[in-house]
């Protein structure tokens, strides 16, 4: 399948209160954003608290999503770890997994590899993802959470070396590196802002769609900004940039996916439970994001209670 462009979803992991997996409200999940006309999902991201999950309930998130679209949009399984073979190994194991389109894999977090690391680590990703599928890789850069940034040279280096390498989802928040990114590389190589707040940007300089964390909760409209966007029709992009801006702002006043649990649980979504260390935002926060949510009509419920403390 073709490398998807438009607006994705990194979906979030739903919990229930003893910390298993919220299985039947993680396949409603899935099955509203298709509803809702989301162009991709993307499974076992950053927002849905990877790190956290067991190798068997990573294969059972990736497996419940594909279930739940059955084909109808790309999926795409996350595959990161700052081992190398144990990265390599996940993502050869996803790519077998009926109805994934796409490994997405980011940086080695922890270990803070150089760009020489960092190339050598993809490559032996998307060896590995070769071997057994001709599904693409997407390169994941986001330095604020693994400590190291992945830099446009190393891009192009993977670029050759890799044919399987097709886009890269970029976090840095460097507009000045997104730029480059585009200027440099070949027109089929997909650059997918990673950030909300840099869609609109990514978009104008060339980019091919947001991998998204406020799609979670709004997903039509965003991905209706970036349909927009893609068309030229930025009266509309702008538009719907400036009515969501501040909850695309407040997602991440704490660590994500705090926020946006809180807001998915005051719309009745999902029951609003955390994995350790991820806890439930802070009082404050949550009146802030509550008030946000009913201007914007999002709220189904009154005041939600805080959370568990994510015990699990």
């Amino acid at each position: 399948m073709d490398a998807p462009t438009g607006c994705g979803t990194a979906l979030v992991t739903p919990f229930r209160a003893d910390g298993s997996l919220d299985e039947p409200t993680l396949y409603n999940l899935a099955q509203w954003q298709v509803e809702s006309g989301i162009d991709w999902l993307v499974a076992c991201g950053t927002t849905a608290e990877t790190p956290t999950l067991t190798d068997e309930e990573w294969l059972r998130v990736i497996r419940i999503i594909t279930e739940a679209v059955a084909g109808r949009i790309p999926v795409w399984a996350g595959a990161t770890h700052n081992s190398t073979r144990e990265a390599a190994q996940r993502a050869a194991l996803a790519a077998k997994i009926p109805g994934v389109t796409a490994i997405l894999t980011a940086n080695p977090y922890y270990n803070k590899p150089n760009q020489e690391g960092q190339f050598q680590h993809f490559r032996a990703v998307a060896q590995a993802t070769a071997q057994v599928s001709d599904l693409p890789v997407v390169l994941y850069n986001i330095p604020g959470r693994t400590g190291t940034n992945l830099e446009p040279a190393t891009v192009l280096r993977l670029i050759d070396a890799e044919p399987n390498i097709a886009g890269v989802k970029e976090s840095s928040g460097s507009l000045p590196q997104i730029t480059e990114l585009l200027t440099l590389v070949p027109r089929s190589f997909h650059v997918y802002a990673g950030d909300d707040n840099m869609a609109l940007g990514t978009i104008a300089l060339g980019g091919a769609g947001l991998v998204s964390v406020a799609s979670n909760q709004i997903p039509t409209d965003m991905t209706a900004m970036m349909h927009a966007a893609l068309a030229n029709d930025w009266t509309t992009a702008r538009r719907l940039n400036r009515k969501y801006f501040r909850l695309l702002q407040a997602n991440f006043w704490e660590t994500s996916p705090g926020p946006v649990k809180a807001v998915m649980a005051m719309m009745g979504k999902l029951e609003e439970h955390y994995r350790l260390p991820i806890v439930p935002v802070a009082p404050s926060t949550r009146a802030k994001l509550e008030r946000i949510a009913g201007e914007l009509g999002l709220l189904v419920h009154g005041p939600q209670p805080e959370g568990d403390l994510g015990l699990f």
